[in-house]
């Protein structure tokens, strides 16, 4: 069975987190993404941040046909543990991340870069996102 990883906050999802799980899927048998706890979101995001909480971000995503499960971590260490007990085949990283150190690829069998999709980012639609 080939294991594959991703993390990240998926707090507003969109279609280019759904091409991303899609992609990561289409490479292995079993699909692991790992979500940022709120507590994380919001020390990296800030204030009012993340707009959903972490079990309804666990939930919808478990609810997408491509993940298999899905697990929370609250700090880089719980991330890096978690990458190292999982020793997946493939970790997907966002292009964004190339050059920079990425968590835990030391315990993966192989790192690829996933390139961003069009415009979409759930800061900029928050951003867009006007109150009546």
């Amino acid at each position: 069975m080939k294991i594959i990883f991703v993390n990240g906050c998926f707090d507003v999802l969109h279609p280019g987190h759904i091409q991303l799980f899609e992609y990561a899927r289409s490479l292995g048998d079993y699909l692991i993404v790992a979500i940022d706890s709120d507590e994380k979101v919001s020390q990296m995001k800030g204030e009012g941040r993340p707009i959903f909480c972490q079990d309804d971000r666990a939930k919808t995503l478990q609810a997408i046909r491509y993940i298999d499960v899905v697990h929370i971590f609250n700090s880089k260490e719980e991330l890096e543990d978690l990458i190292k007990t999982i020793n997946p085949d493939i970790m997907i990283v966002g292009s964004d991340w190339k050059g920079k150190e990425v968590v835990g690829e030391q315990y993966a069998k192989a790192v690829r870069f996933f390139d961003r999709v069009g415009e979409y980012s759930t800061t900029r639609t928050l951003q867009g996102l006007t109150y009546r």
